[in-house]
């Protein structure tokens, strides 16, 4: 078998293949001979599928420079190592069926890379970094051990599939809605009981999957004219939905008086003076947002900026931001359009949220 190995690998170099396959080799160590001398200039999608690979060699960038795809699928690595980040070239990764308890922050310096498949790993968290994957397209992050999600996976502007099925998700960041490309989300087998409002407000996502989220109670209304599986969504158990309706503005750097956060309720009509205060600076200074450092008359923390680039939602009625306080209102799911689908097999309803008592009155799905 050895010997084998040495003909295939040294007719790839004789012959300057692009393509090398090492499926099914039963190989517990990255083969010497792709290492050898100049190792394997020309090659540009090597295949090793089912093997008993552990690890990487270092030196894997400067044998292999011009690798466009690697394709690592059922081996038994732990840890992506830092060497992966000099595959400069690389397109298309696929880490998926291994062992994979870390991956490190130089996978982010991989810029021309499209293509991230890690499903069925060990994964409990991902570096920051991947945020700084401005190329690419689809991401799969199923059955993992994942309990959040990089807050700078929104910077990632060219992903249009994103799949973390069979996680342990207790919710997205809301910046994920900030996708200008994401098409499909897949999140079904959590453990999600809400999802941000805004999700689904984008034209292009048009396919949203939350099977099996069994605490997952409400939908943002924005996905009723979209795509979307939510069967076995519901539980029997009681949950609050004052719970699940529940949001935070955050940790900010402004202290505002107790009597300032107390004024108003859900059942008022007078909206909280925090509330106010934040909708007249987005107002003020909605021309200025995407730069977080505009010379303004007012000198503000930069916490507070990053609250108003990113607001709790935006009113399903008015568009109107919101920040510390929603008015939700319930559809249930029989009344939607997409209904006839799901044949009474959940018990998840649309829940729209309102910036007023007003908008509340007035809202409806097809309005």
């Amino acid at each position: 078998m050895a010997s084998e190995l040495c003909k295939t690998i040294s007719l790839a170099r004789l012959e300057k293949h692009k393509n090398l396959f090492l499926n099914y080799r039963n190989l517990n160590h990255f083969p010497l001979e792709l290492l050898k001398d100049e190792g394997l200039q020309f090659l540009e999608r090597l295949y090793m599928k089912q093997n008993s690979l552990t690890t990487l060699p270092e030196n894997l960038a400067q044998k292999l420079p011009n690798l466009v795809e690697l394709y690592l699928h059922s081996n038994n690595i732990v840890v992506v190592p830092e060497a992966i980040g000099s595959l400069v070239k690389l397109q298309s990764l696929d880490l998926s069926d291994n062992a994979l308890e870390i991956v490190c922050p130089e996978i982010g310096r991989l810029k021309s890379l499209r293509h991230l498949r890690m499903a069925n790993n060990q994964l409990k968290f991902l570096p920051p970094e991947i945020g700084d994957l401005k190329e690419l397209q689809t991401l799969d992050l199923s059955t993992n051990c994942l309990i959040t999600l990089p807050e700078r996976l929104h910077l990632c502007h060219s992903l249009q599939y994103l799949t973390v099925d069979r996680n342990h998700l207790w919710g997205i960041p809301r910046h994920l809605c900030q996708l200008p490309n994401l098409n499909e989300l897949s999140m079904a087998g959590n453990r999600l009981a809400f999802l941000p409002l805004d999700l689904g407000r984008s034209r292009e996502l048009q396919y949203v999957y939350v099977d099996n989220n069994i605490h997952l109670k409400g939908l943002p209304s924005y996905l009723y004219n979209k795509v979307f599986g939510c069967s076995g969504c519901g539980s029997p158990i009681h949950v609050s939905e004052m719970k699940l309706l529940s949001f935070s503005s955050g940790q900010l750097s402004v202290f505002l008086p107790a009597e300032v956060k107390s004024i108003g309720t859900a059942v008022d009509s007078v909206l909280p003076l925090q509330e106010l205060t934040m909708r007249t600076l987005y107002n003020a200074f909605s021309r200025f947002l995407k730069d977080l450092n505009f010379m303004s008359p007012i000198s503000l923390p930069r916490s507070l900026l990053e609250l108003l680039l990113c607001p709790l939602g935006h009113c399903h009625r008015c568009s109107q931001p919101m920040f510390t306080i929603v008015y939700p209102k319930l559809f249930p799911l029989r009344e939607t359009p997409m209904a006839g689908l799901h044949q009474g097999r959940t018990a998840v309803s649309f829940v729209a949220y309102c910036c007023s008592t007003q908008c509340l009155r007035t809202f409806d799905l097809l309005s």
